[in-house]
């Protein structure tokens, strides 16, 4: 059989999982692993009666439309998930899992410890979990702890070197006898070794390098306070609330302090080393009183002008407005910054009351929204200044 022959049957066979049974006729029957694909895609799209969209990035599918099946599945959410990982790839594994859970709502991707201990861990499951944690029972929660300690474990790692980066000093202007490749000074090497420039190679020889040399930043008597909006849309930005305090809380003179808040607030200081166990204790959901986080808040801080309050909430203010605003006020008058974050997460894609952030943002407070590397960089520039 030809190459063009055997693209042509590929072609049939992307265009029937695109249009599903309908298409039969005009594309022919399915292949074996194929047939396995379809079957997948119709246990959880074909549920979806009105639009049936598939947005499968890989492994042979692209987005299209098709109509849901009124027969019933045969399928159980572990064999599912079985069927998806051999079929899959796994960035295509990633989407189907998010949508059974975020879209579809299959509640026992999160409540049967079989189909937990198949399902692979991704920030999208970690937030799934802490949305339903307090339903599952022990054994199933033991199962959902895995998740948590691996997606946490990732983006530890991940922060801690933007963190280290950020905090081991600035580059000074004296050179360095101490030979570290993100301190070689590239113009003054260059610079010292024209006169070893060899025409017909076109190249110049090195033959001393010259390294830039570092200072350290000055942390002392500084404060950090993060309080954490716990509504159930702000699930993203609490589990990056938590790794960041993590990363920073072990900073030489920065102390560093966790308040997670809905009507209540709740000071996690204590368990801010462990973000694991601290995101264990979380409860998302219920009402929000910012303005009594926030008074929370501006009782812990030791020196105004050495101390930074970031707000990460959506500012839906469920508490008093005017109060609030008075005590946002207040804080920045006495010289402390505060910082008002309407999303804190890799995505940065807010969803916050745009009258209550321009409402802070006149009384002083800076309102926008960071990735958590953006949050470390404007702590450290203001541990800086």
């Amino acid at each position: 059989m030809s190459d063009d022959t055997n693209a042509a049957q590929a072609d049939l066979q992307r265009w029937r999982l695109i249009l599903g049974p309908a298409a039969e006729g005009c594309t022919g029957g399915l292949s074996e692993e194929n047939a396995g694909r379809d079957a997948a895609l119709d246990w959880l799209y074909g549920r979806d009666d009105d639009l049936g969209k598939r947005d499968v990035r890989r492994g042979g599918v692209r987005s299209g439309e098709r109509g849901g099946g009124s027969e019933p599945s045969m399928l159980a959410t572990v064999d599912w998930l079985e069927g998806i990982h051999r079929l899959f790839p796994k960035e295509t594994i990633e989407r189907l899992e998010r949508d059974a859970i975020e879209r579809y709502e299959i509640h026992d991707v999160l409540t049967d410890p079989e189909v937990l201990e198949r399902v692979e861990p991704n920030a999208a499951l970690l937030k799934a979990v802490l949305r339903t944690k307090h339903l599952m029972n022990p054994q199933v929660l033991a199962a959902a702890r895995r998740i948590i300690e691996q997606v946490v474990r990732e983006l530890v790692e991940k922060l801690s070197v933007q963190v280290r980066t950020v905090f081991t000093g600035s580059r000074s202007r004296r050179p360095s006898r101490h030979r570290r490749a993100r301190d070689f000074d590239l113009k003054r090497t260059l610079r010292a070794n024209l006169k070893h420039y060899r025409p017909e190679d076109r190249r110049v020889a090195i033959e001393r390098p010259h390294f830039h040399s570092r200072t350290s930043k000055r942390l002392e008597q500084w404060q950090l306070v993060l309080l954490v909006d716990q509504s159930g849309s702000m699930a993203g930005s609490v589990i990056h609330s938590a790794v960041t305090a993590s990363c920073l809380y072990a900073l030489p003179g920065l102390k560093t302090h966790l308040v997670a808040f809905d009507t209540s607030v709740v000071d996690m200081t204590s368990e801010v080393d462990d973000p694991v166990e601290l995101l264990m204790k979380v409860q998302l959901g219920g009402g929000t009183d910012i303005a009594r986080a926030v008074e929370y808040g501006a009782g812990l801080i030791e020196n105004p002008r050495r101390s930074i309050v970031a707000l990460i909430s959506d500012f839906y203010e469920g508490g008093n407005a005017s109060r609030l605003i008075h005590t946002v006020k207040q804080l920045c008058e006495q010289g402390t910054q505060v910082l008002g974050l309407a999303a804190l997460d890799e995505d940065a894609n807010p969803d916050y009351d745009h009258q209550m952030a321009a409402q802070l943002a006149a009384v002083g407070a800076h309102v926008g929204a960071m990735t958590p590397s953006h949050l470390v960089e404007f702590v450290a520039e203001r541990l800086g200044s």
